[in-house]
């Protein structure tokens, strides 16, 4: 008798896996993970967004002379002022730079102290183009900061909504709308309410 070749003692014919294995090409890492490299340079944009924070110590008292300033500029522009006038707006602007100066980093107040040329005084206050300038200089140099304060803001309020969202938070991280400073037991409240920038100027 002739014997059927597929029904041998521990032979079979069917090459079919079993049922839930995978193929090589099926194996795929999960999705939403990414590279230490990823991760990393995620860490880096956070911790440059909150150095550019910190450079500002107070952002309300800053605003504040920067609005000031703008005003001033925007009332001496189609005005000739007179000697008193030149030399009180002088006196204005030397003394705001050093109000800034108490709100602002160390590297900040170099970064200042190098762009604002003193005025000549050796022929009397300085004409009203020199103070024109130098308001527009300290108004254009303000603006700048505040739009570099801004952008960090928005890369570190993007940073934390796809790290929190995965329930990894990295080191010194704080909360969208908080800044690194609030909550200190001696910071007073009104402190913590003008740290918004908002729009300026």
């Amino acid at each position: 008798m002739t014997e059927n070749p597929g029904t041998g003692d521990g032979v079979e014919n069917d090459a079919t896996p079993p049922t839930g294995a995978e193929s090589p090409a099926d194996s795929s890492a999960p999705t939403g993970a990414e590279s230490p490299a990823s991760e990393s340079a995620r860490a880096d944009g956070l911790a440059r967004a909150q150095h550019d924070q910190a450079d500002v110590s107070s952002p309300a008292k800053v605003m504040r002379i920067g609005t000031m300033v703008k005003q001033l500029l925007e009332e001496v522009r189609g005005t000739e002022l007179d000697e008193k006038g030149r030399e009180r707006l002088a006196e204005i602007h030397r003394r705001s730079i050093d109000e800034l100066e108490e709100g602002l980093s160390k590297d900040l107040i170099e970064e200042l102290e190098r762009l604002d040329l003193p005025f000549d005084s050796t022929d009397g206050p300085p004409t009203t183009s020199e103070l024109r300038i130098a308001q527009a200089q300290l108004v254009g140099w303000l603006e700048g900061l505040f739009h570099g304060i801004q952008t960090a803001i928005m890369a570190q309020q993007a940073m934390a909504q796809q790290m929190g969202g995965r329930g990894q938070l990295p080191p010194g991280m704080v909360p969208p709308g908080m800044t690194p400073a609030e909550g200190q037991p001696d910071e007073k409240e009104s402190d913590r309410d003008d740290r918004g920038t908002g729009n300026y100027l």
